[in-house]
């Protein structure tokens, strides 16, 4: 665990197994198309759909075990505080230039109050914005997803203080702002172009020529969008990144999360009327 981080949830052994998995069907949710045989399904628009509610079922899987693990009361109250905060920020920036406030946050929570309660503000963030925004759609599951794990590596960072840490955090948001985009548009290349482009998805191919013409997809269509997110978190860190780490931190001494609850037995009891 890295330095001056406070555990607000704790990632038990059952918790961390149960994560590892729905990594796993993530993986698989996102590279669907190099591993998926042609017609598997029928359609191109199936899989999104399908994997979508699978992404659904698995999230709520690993929050009810960290649920049943323990989120103390400040540790809740202080998770639904940010998600109100990264709610309100996302619509400031989205939709111009790739400029997105909501990174930001979620990296810098989930190196203080660890990686836990970064996959956890990953979730709730995005979908308290998708109802705000009527932002819901197939695409929710997968943007929560994306979002949980940038939170969560967050918290697994090294060790780091002062001007080092926040450098290391900025190059992180801006290398997540990348690694976001290129999962995103994983979820919806197989259709959102016509198979006769060079470009687009096609099913049969090699591993290596689908691969080609992702890696084409992603840089003619997403390059400059994606560019925009990793300056927006690299410079929203380095700006507000000192400051919002002490106020973190600071809420973390006073909350005292995950402290252990400890009885100071009484003295004798006093006889009656005495």
């Amino acid at each position: 665990m890295s330095a001056g981080t406070a555990t607000a949830i704790r990632l038990n052994t059952r918790v961390s197994l149960v994560i590892t998995l729905a990594a796993f069907l993530g993986a698989v949710a996102f590279f669907w198309p190099f591993v998926v045989a042609p017609g598997t399904f029928g359609s191109n628009y199936a899989p999104p759909l399908i994997f979508g509610v699978l992404l659904v079922l698995v999230l709520c899987v690993v929050l009810s075990e960290m649920a049943e693990g323990g989120i103390s009361s400040k540790a809740l109250a202080m998770l639904g505080v940010l998600s109100a905060v990264n709610a309100a920020l996302r619509p400031l920036g989205a939709g111009t230039a790739g400029i997105e406030t909501v990174f930001f946050v979620l990296v810098l929570a989930g190196r203080v109050y660890g990686p836990g309660f970064g996959f956890t503000l990953g979730c709730t963030s995005l979908f308290t914005s998708a109802l705000i925004t009527g932002g819901v759609g197939p695409w929710m599951p997968y943007q929560m997803f994306g979002c949980a794990f940038v939170g969560m590596l967050a918290g697994f960072l090294p060790r780091a203080t002062g001007r080092r840490e926040v450098v290391m955090l900025a190059g992180y948001g801006s290398l997540s702002g990348y690694l976001f985009g290129f999962l995103l548009n994983l979820s919806f290349w197989p259709f959102s172009l016509d198979p006769n482009s060079s470009i687009a998805y096609l099913p049969g191919l090699p591993f290596t020529e689908q691969w080609h013409r992702y890696l084409a997809f992603d840089l003619a269509t997403s390059l400059g969008w994606d560019t925009g997110r990793a300056v927006t978190n690299f410079v929203c860190i380095v700006l507000a990144g000192p400051a919002v780490l002490t106020t973190f931190r600071r809420a973390a001494r006073r909350a005292r999360f995950q402290a252990p609850v400890r009885f100071t037995p009484s003295g004798p009891a006093a006889p009656d009327g005495k």
